[in-house]
């Protein structure tokens, strides 16, 4: 009698330790599983802030075309919406924080998003000279949109991607359509020569297929970028 209830007794002690190993283990997997999902942000991450600075690009874009509407306004707003849309959806796929937003370099605080008149202040970058070439380029002053060709503008500003599909292209608030501008990653020394097609938040921004064309594999900004108007 005296054994079995010392059987009995030691069965019960092994089936609660294995019982504590297993919650033990399994509250590792979770802990651990907890610990590998959590999203990064545009601080802990070079690929998030790329996004997230796409997607700040496109709102303030949208924010401009509200505060200043004119006949087109509504579709470009559609079409932005689409693009911060596709814009979420990379966050995710890139495990970075969805819906966050930054804002460009290029941009500057609180400016609308449409594109500056000639004799507006240029767009984000704090010295007035960072729009003017170097030696005998035209004075410091002058604006973007009044550059000569071959000229380098928007120095210092970052590129990002508008989100945008079709053939290589650009979007500016600095340039009208038609301009042509020249970008170069001088990360890894490639360039892509794209027409500007459309209005955004920033100097300029690329779209999908023109920032394949320059980017650093797994990378959605460049922050050295010389950019020129060439035509």
């Amino acid at each position: 009698m005296s054994r079995r209830r010392t059987l009995g007794t030691k069965k019960k002690v092994a089936l609660l330790v294995s019982a504590a190993a297993v919650a033990g283990g399994g509250a590792f997997v979770m802990a651990s599983t907890s610990n590998a999902a959590t999203p990064q942000t545009a601080a802990q991450s070079t690929v998030c802030q790329g996004l997230a600075t796409a997607l700040g690009n496109n709102q303030r874009f949208i924010e401009g075309q509200q505060a200043q509407p004119d006949a087109q306004s509504a579709a470009r707003i559609a079409n932005r919406e689409a693009v911060i849309a596709q814009i979420k959806v990379q966050q995710k796929a890139s495990g970075c924080v969805v819906g966050e937003s930054a804002q460009g370099s290029q941009a500057a605080a609180g400016q609308p998003s449409q594109a500056a008149p000639p004799s507006a202040p240029a767009a984000s970058q704090a010295p007035s000279t960072g729009n003017a070439a170097p030696g005998n380029a035209a004075p410091g002053n002058a604006a973007p949109g009044n550059a000569a060709a071959g000229q380098q503008v928007c120095k210092g500003s970052t590129v990002t991607l508008s989100g945008e599909a079709g053939a290589p292209a650009a979007s500016s608030n600095q340039f009208p359509a038609g301009t042509t501008l020249k970008v170069t990653n001088l990360d890894n020394n490639k360039s892509t020569t794209v027409k500007v097609t459309s209005v955004s938040g920033s100097c300029v921004l690329l779209n999908n297929a023109a920032f394949e064309q320059v980017r650093e594999p797994g990378k959605f900004l460049i922050r050295r970028a010389v950019i020129e108007k060439v035509g």
